[in-house]
Parts: C-alpha cells; sequence; structure tokens
C-alpha cells in the first residue's frame, strides 16, 4: 500500500541577530540531524533574525543573507527527500521582501514573498518590507539561477502527493488568509514561518488561529515562530512551535530550549479523504498557482506492507486511540457523554411532539443497548413531560439468565412509569411447532430456533404499541448493524431507533458515565452490573440459571470491530491500513489475529448490507452513520472480494 505519513518538523535554531554565518550554521546542523523529515520549517527571517530593524538597508547584511541561503542548500543536498522552508530577505526590482526560501536536495526551488507586512503597535516592517501581495509570474535571478518567486507557487511531490503551500506570520492573522486560497488550489500541507512576540494570553490565541486553520482547510499546519535568541530589547519571543492536522494538534513546544526542533507524523491519506467527502472544499483556484516539483520523502519508504506499516507507527509512536469512538480524558468522556444523551433524547422528543404519541413502548433486556435506550427514555421525559415509558421485559425460560432478568426489574422498577413481563417461551415453542421446526434448539445454526425469539419479542412491542397508542422505541446499535448481528425484521425494527449510531464501545462508556454521575445509589449499582455482564443475546439454552452465548466469542472483540468501523467510515482506509493501525492499537493481540478479525468485519460488513438498506429513523449522534437517508449508502449485493484482496496482497 502507498505510505502517506509524512514526518513534519518545525525548528527553533540558536540565533544571533545579523551573526549569519553563526545562523547559518545552526540551520545547516539541523536540517542535516533531522534527515528523517520529509518537511521541516523555520522561523521567520532565521537567516539574518527578526530584530535587525535598520540593518535591513545593509547591502552587506542582505548579501551574505543571500550567499547564506545558497550555502544551507548546498551544504544539506545529501538529505535526500527533505524539503525544508527558512525565512530570508529578498531583493526584488527596487523592493526587499521577507521571504520564504523552500530548499530541497542542493537547490533554492522558490521565493515565496509575505504578503501582509504589520505596522501597528510593536511591528514595523512596513518600514523595511514591501507586501509581496499580486506579486505572481516572476522569476528572480540569484546566483546565476533563476528562481521562481511570487506568491503563486506550491511545492509538489506527486510521488507521495504532497504539496506545500507557504504562508508568513501576519498572513495567518489577516480575514482572508493566503493558506485558505493554497488549500483550495491543492495544498495538503501549509508552512508558516513567523516571528510572533510574547504577550499573556498571545499562545493560546496563535495556537487558536493555528488549530482553526488547519480544520477548515483540511490540511497539516506547521508553525514555527521565533525563539528567545531573538531579541533581548523590548519584545520577548518565545519559539512556539505546532503541527496540527485539520483540527488536531499533533505537536506543540513553548519556550523550548535551543536548538530545537518539533516533529509529528502527518497523514496525507486522512486529509485526501476528508477533502474528498467533504464536497463543499471546492477546488477552484487551482489553475492561478505555479506548480514546482520538489521531493517530500515519507517516513521511512514509500510503499509498505501490513507489518512494516505497523512497525512504522510503533517506531514513530503514531498516536492511535484503541477506542476512536472514545474520548480518552475522564472530563471530557463524561461531558461528550451527557452531550450524546441530551441528542438522542432530544431526537426522540422532537418525534413525540410530531406524533403526539406520548407512550413509550421498549423492550428491557437487562443488556447495555436497551439500558441506555431506557436512559435516553427518561431524559427525554424530562424535555417533554407527558411522556409514559411503557417497559416489557420478555424472558425466554431457558435462555434468560438470572442475571439479566433481575437487573432488567430493577432497571425498570427504577425508570419506567409502567413494567411489565410477557414471557414468550410458550409463545416461541408454538410458533416453531406451527413451522414445523423442532420445539427445542438443533444447535450452532439453528437460526430459526434464535431468531424467532428475536422476532416475537418485536412483535410483542409492536401490537403492544398499536394497542396503547405507543411508539416501540428501538435499542440496536451501530456495531450491531455495522456486523448485521441482530435479527432481520426482530431487534432489527422499531419505530424510532435511538441507539441507532452509537456503537457498542460508546454506549457501554455513556452508561457508566451515567452511572457515576446518577445521584440514585441503587440506579448506580444496577447499570454498573449491566456494564460488567457479558455482552449475549441469550438465545441459545444458559447453563444452570447463568451466561452461555457470548456475542464476542462469535463476531470477535466490539472494540476491534468499531476501530474497524471508525477507520473504514471515517477515513475511507482500506483493510490493509486499517489493520496495520490495529496492530498499533492492539500490541497485545497477535498480528495474525487482527488480519483475521479484519477479514471477519469486512465479510459481515458487505454480506449484511440488506439489512442497513431499510433502518427506522433515529438521531445521529457522531461523525460516523450508517443509516441509509444520512451518511451510507450501498448495494446489497456489493462484492467485498477486493477488500479482502487487499489484505492478501499486502501482507
Amino acid at each position: 500500500m502507498k505510505n502517506r505519513l509524512i514526518l513534519a518538523g518545525t525548528a527553533v535554531p540558536s540565533l544571533k541577530v545579523a551573526d549569519i554565518d553563526y545562523n547559518t550554521e545552526q540551520i545547516i546542523n539541523l536540517i542535516k540531524n533531522n534527515s528523517e523529515c520529509g518537511a521541516i520549517v523555520f522561523p521567520e527571517l532565521c537567516i539574518t533574525g527578526y530584530t535587525c530593524a535598520d540593518l535591513f538597508g545593509s547591502d552587506l547584511l542582505l548579501d551574505k543573507a543571500e550567499d547564506a541561503l545558497f550555502a544551507i542548500a548546498r551544504e544539506t543536498a545529501a538529505c535526500r527527500g527533505v524539503t525544508s522552508v527558512v525565512g530570508v530577505p529578498v531583493r526584488f526590482e527596487n523592493n526587499l521582501y521577507n521571504c520564504a526560501a523552500i530548499l530541497c536536495e542542493g537547490r533554492v526551488c522558490a521565493l515565496i514573498p509575505k504578503q501582509f507586512i504589520p505596522t501597528y503597535s510593536e511591528f514595523y516592517e512596513g518600514r523595511w518590507f514591501a507586501s509581496g501581495k499580486g506579486m505572481t509570474g516572476r522569476t528572480i535571478r540569484l546566483h546565476g539561477e533563476s528562481i521562481p518567486f511570487g506568491v503563486d507557487i506550491l511545492m509538489e511531490d506527486p510521488e507521495c502527493g504532497a504539496v506545500l503551500g507557504v504562508e508568513i506570520c501576519e498572513d495567518l492573522w489577516v480575514p482572508d488568509k493566503p493558506s485558505t486560497h493554497l488549500s483550495l488550489s491543492g495544498a495538503n500541507i501549509i508552512a508558516n514561518l513567523s516571528a510572533s512576540n510574547e504577550l499573556i494570553g498571545k499562545q493560546e490565541y496563535r495556537k487558536a488561529l493555528v488549530t482553526q486553520q488547519s480544520g477548515s482547510c483540511y490540511c497539516a499546519y506547521l508553525y514555527s515562530s521565533a525563539g528567545p535568541d531573538e531579541s533581548s530589547t523590548d519584545l520577548v519571543f518565545s519559539g512556539h512551535t505546532i503541527i496540527a492536522q485539520s483540527g488536531t494538534v499533533l505537536a506543540e513546544s513553548f519556550f523550548p530550549d535551543q536548538p530545537f526542533v518539533s516533529t509529528a507524523a502527518v497523514d496525507l491519506s486522512r486529509i485526501m479523504h476528508d477533502r474528498r467527502h467533504q464536497n463543499t472544499f471546492e477546488s477552484a483556484e487551482g489553475e492561478g498557482y505555479r506548480k514546482v516539483r520538489v521531493h517530500i520523502q515519507p517516513v521511512r519508504k514509500p510503499d509498505v506492507s501490513i507489518d512494516e506499516l505497523a512497525d512504522l507507527l510503533n517506531d514513530i509512536s503514531y498516536p492511535i486511540g484503541r477506542n476512536p469512538f472514545v474520548p480518552s480524558e475522564n472530563l471530557e468522556l463524561r461531558e461528550r457523554c451527557r452531550k450524546i444523551l441530551r441528542i438522542q433524547a432530544q431526537g426522540l422528543a422532537t418525534r413525540v411532539k410530531a406524533t403526539k404519541i406520548s407512550n413509550l413502548v421498549i423492550g428491557i433486556s437487562g443488556g447495555l443497548d436497551s439500558t441506555l435506550a431506557l436512559l435516553v427514555c427518561a431524559e427525554a421525559k424530562k424535555l417533554v413531560p407527558d411522556i409514559r415509558i411503557l417497559a416489557y421485559t420478555m424472558p425466554n425460560r431457558g435462555n434468560t439468565s438470572e442475571l439479566t432478568y433481575g437487573n432488567a426489574h430493577k432497571l425498570m422498577a427504577l425508570l419506567a412509569d409502567e413494567m411489565n413481563e410477557i414471557p414468550i417461551a410458550e409463545g416461541v415453542r408454538n410458533h416453531l411447532d406451527e413451522i414445523g421446526h423442532s420445539p427445542g434448539y438443533l444447535g450452532e445454526g439453528d437460526s430459526a430456533y434464535e431468531n424467532a425469539q428475536a422476532r416475537m419479542r418485536t412483535y410483542i412491542l409492536m401490537d403492544t404499541a398499536n394497542m396503547k397508542n405507543g411508539l416501540v422505541v428501538g435499542t440496536g446499535d451501530l456495531s450491531e448493524l455495522a456486523l448485521g448481528w441482530c435479527t432481520y425484521n426482530g431487534d432489527h425494527m422499531s419505530m424510532y431507533a435511538v441507539n441507532a449510531s452509537v456503537p457498542k464501545t460508546l454506549v457501554k462508556f455513556i452508561c457508566h458515565a451515567y452511572a457515576e454521575t446518577c445521584e440514585n445509589e441503587e440506579l448506580r449499582r444496577v447499570i454498573l452490573s449491566i456494564c460488567n455482564t457479558p455482552i449475549t443475546p441469550e438465545l441459545i439454552p444458559n447453563e444452570d440459571g447463568t451466561i452461555t452465548q457470548k456475542t464476542e466469542e462469535k463476531i470477535g472483540k466490539y472494540d476491534l470491530n468499531d476501530f474497524f468501523l471508525f477507520y473504514t467510515l471515517r477515513y475511507g482506509f482500506e483493510p490493509s491500513r486499517t489493520a496495520a493501525y490495529a496492530m498499533r492499537a492492539y500490541p497485545e493481540i497477535g498480528r495474525q489475529e487482527i488480519i483475521s478479525a479484519t477479514k471477519r468485519f469486512f465479510s459481515r460488513f458487505f454480506s449484511q448490507q440488506f439489512k442497513r438498506s431499510c433502518l427506522p429513523d433515529g438521531p445521529k449522534v457522531g461523525s460516523v452513520s450508517l443509516s441509509p437517508r444520512g451518511d451510507w449508502r450501498m448495494p446489497s449485493d456489493a462484492s467485498c472480494r477486493m477488500w479482502l484482496d487487499d489484505l492478501e496482497n499486502c501482507c
């Protein structure tokens, strides 16, 4: 598979203002010592120092700076695959420009001038520098070489797909940012050379600017600001560096010891997917930009196997969460769970108002999904006080365990307005007898026996809802829909499916968070007991009242399946890339076991689409959903052959 991981660097060199020889040596050393990077960005005017002030009028300084530029390119020529971006003052047609110089494999590839020149408060750049705004299609002659010059330049490596655009410091702080136009024209990496002095609150605002711009432009944003060596006069510089991707900060430094390079791997495959998926991200401006060829190397090698990518991710300590649907921080998790519950409850409340049906009919099994659905009903009742919750538990003697049976009754007693028990054993037995099936379980693969129970329960709930003018609230979750682990026209069906976009791993966390924050100790105990119960449909005979059928023994661990689901739907990863990411996230699981689990997931995901094509309505709560009316449209007869071949070919 293509390796689209680029190791990006943001550098803060040691610096002496106006000592170009010293600064040049520092820059060369940092590039050489970080030759594993594909792109490395230095601060604004780092060759001379940003605070040279009226020394920028000295031809001696400017001549030396131009010489230094070519010296850096020459001395780092052996760093194959590294594209460096350094700051330098450049004379062009009777003006001086604050420029970013693009260096790669011995060449000065391009010079890009700063567009927005601040002359306010502590900034006096207009005293020395002209704006490069509108400077397009130009070429500058330096050291006998013709070099593209202007703001209409993109650096491109067609092999890995990287396209680098540049803006300089103030360019980020204006409403109409150059990086916006660069991104719309194809740039997926933005470099910002900056010299932003430090003030109280400025770090947070600067970080917000970078994070927001990387998010709205779906790009990697590499920001490097001048360090503390820059000035001891009136301003203090912090060496603030930020590497962000699509709204997430990957690395940040503040007042680092110098010299310093912060690195992080940016994933171009995610950026490319987001831009294709978000079709309002228009690419209409590309014709106005020149493309200059550079080499931006991916980490290690351009093409990798599953094992090689997994090893690479491990070696660079690439951060991959085990539960991508679940926030890692406890406080954020609780807040996220509260918001999801509110979205679910608001959707249900709106449906109640629209239908004018306030009786909510819900089946309670004593498992996680029906627990969350009942909590949603209780929260919806806070929004619509007229709601009445009519809860039903429908045990099948010999299959339903004592644990789930007891928890179902406790939960209904605490949260429902009306609790009911309707045993289904006799009804299921009569039905099986009528269709000529043995009244007992025939062993592994007896889907008629298992599914008859799920359909009997849905049949009871639907008819009860008709009788009591009620609305059947569905309990099935996103993970079950992805894997097809639901009975068609059984628990697959309802009148409003509140959990339809909540994956199993998140269901458990929401229930657990609710238990830990609710003020009812009895409710807390029963929910925690349910959270600790093995996931089971209880459709086969139990052993002495204890659970026999465990879902994860049949379809694999839910957290692993949810991991596959997230990266397949959210980022469009192929199975091989998904498997490699899973190997990084789950090092305790054997790699061959992960390959087998990936195959099982994709086989089930493709074969069970027919169940997802006719889902009831339900609220979308996250970035991933399988609603046929919303996020996911797929033919039921699609072949998964290519997806399975991808796993085989990349092993």
